[in-house]
């Protein structure tokens, strides 16, 4: 590489904070690196070299959809890519099938074939939209007239090898390479070794599975760092320890791991399916409305950390916003804005702000509705998710029922408890009734609170 070249490069892959940090520094800074592989000097002499590397992030098909956990990592993968380094995002179709156990307690329950076969093909539209997006996102904040060189994205599925992989060759080839020892070491594997449920064969040689994955990658075609959550350290470090052993130019060109922290709030509450309280990324489990609000909840504790992980927004920038946030945090101006930048991040540029006015609407004090074409406002609910059909001859009661998925009897009574308002002035009504000229929106729409929380804008006709 000329020295011409060398020096574009450099500033291709630099980071926006300055200081002398390069790319990896700043993400250890913005709280999305917690540990990286000896020796990491190594790694800073290749971005110091302007040299790309070539990342990896893997994540099995256990549910429909990914959620804000596996976001953390992924973020890591986004900055590399936006900068010019080369990314996989690695479905486990084969891996899936056996069952990871770090973090887990107990065993997977067995999914059915046709069920993991649908999850792979939606993870794999969630990866290239997470990517997709992500780079419209980071575009859209450098401004107009700074070009943005993203690096290549590839989505693979671990099975396209995995199929063509006999036991008795595998064995054979790389089991010498493999110590038992190492293996009953790890977390993983210890933990579940010491409880009462025990440890499967299948998930043991789980972390061998893996192990491969990196291995092959690194061999066919030049991946050689894996970012994992902090629960995949083990898996990791033991695909670093196969490459080491297996492929004779290693010691030239080692492998390197990186792990994020595990997605906590400032309490120390966690995110993510077995916690009950998974958001998804996927537009079908939580729209655009459904990200906003769940950002705009967070505690103010939480707001610069999530900012710093979550967003391209610089370091400055997120210190100023919350410094004024801090002034009169009940505006939660703070939060405002990173429910904004999350939903653009996510689910497409405009996003957060379309959310955002539709959150006014429902919770605000937006009165207004003129200024708003009633299209515009049957398109905002129905991306939402929060847009019903209903016939004019269609009672009160019916329509609470049917939004409220409860009987007649209980609509009523949520009726005369005063828990249902209509039309933009948010008019309680408290009795049944099929006259609704006087609560609708261009002859045509009813907006309709329900309690405190739930909001509906019904087409009539």
């Amino acid at each position: 590489m000329s020295i011409a070249a060398r020096r574009a490069a450099r500033r291709l892959f630099s980071c926006a904070g300055g200081g002398g940090r390069d790319l990896l520094d700043e993400l250890k800074l913005r709280g999305l690196i917690s540990q990286v592989s000896q020796p990491e000097r190594l790694l800073h002499e290749k971005l110091a070299d302007g040299q790309k590397l070539h990342l990896y992030c893997g994540a099995d098909p256990t549910a429909r959809s990914l959620h804000l956990g596996n976001i953390v990592p992924l973020m890591v993968m986004l900055n590399f890519y936006v900068r010019g380094h080369d990314v996989v995002a690695l479905v486990g179709g084969a891996t899936g099938r056996v069952g990871d156990p770090s973090g887990r307690k107990t065993e997977r329950d067995v999914m059915e074939e046709r069920t993991r076969i649908d999850n792979i093909a939606r993870i794999k539209v969630q990866l290239s939209r997470f990517f997709r997006n992500g780079l419209e996102y980071y575009s859209s904040r450098r401004g107009k007239h700074k070009e943005v060189a993203s690096g290549k994205l590839r989505v693979l599925d671990n099975y396209s090898w995995w199929k063509d992989v006999g036991m008795l060759d595998f064995l054979s080839r790389y089991g010498r390479h493999i110590r038992i020892q190492s293996m009953l070491a790890r977390e993983s594997v210890s933990a579940r070794l010491d409880s009462a449920e025990g440890l499967g064969f299948n998930e043991f040689t789980y972390q061998i599975l893996q192990a491969y994955d990196f291995y092959h990658m690194y061999r066919e075609d030049g991946v050689s760092v894996q970012v994992g959550g902090n629960d995949q350290w083990g898996n990791i470090t033991a695909g670093i320890d196969l490459i080491s052993r297996a492929d004779p130019g290693a010691a030239r060109a080692p492998a390197f791991g990186v792990t994020t922290p595990l997605l906590t709030t400032a309490s120390g509450e966690k995110f993510g399916k077995s916690a009950g309280n998974a958001v998804f990324i996927d537009p079908e489990l939580n729209t655009n409305f459904d990200i906003f609000q769940f950002f705009y909840n967070t505690a103010d504790a939480d707001v610069a950390r999530f900012l710093k992980m979550f967003t391209f927004l610089p370091s400055e920038e997120i210190d100023a916003a919350v410094s004024k946030h801090m002034q009169s945090p009940h505006l939660r101006k703070g939060q405002t804005l990173l429910a904004r930048e999350v939903t653009d991040l996510l689910h497409g540029s405009g996003s957060g702000e379309n959310a955002q006015a539709l959150s006014d609407i429902v919770f605000g004090e937006f009165a207004d509705y003129n200024s708003i074409a009633c299209e515009r406002l049957i398109e905002m609910f129905s991306q939402a998710k929060m847009l019903h059909h209903a016939s004019t001859t269609a009672s009160l009661t019916d329509l609470v029922a049917e939004l409220s998925k409860t009987s007649k009897s209980g609509a009523r009574r949520i009726l005369k408890q005063g828990g249902v308002y209509l039309g933009p002035a948010r008019t309680k009504v408290t009795e049944d009734t099929i006259c609704w000229a006087p609560y609708l929106i261009d002859n045509r729409a009813l907006l309709i609170r329900i309690g405190k929380q739930k909001c509906f804008l019904v087409k009539m006709a």
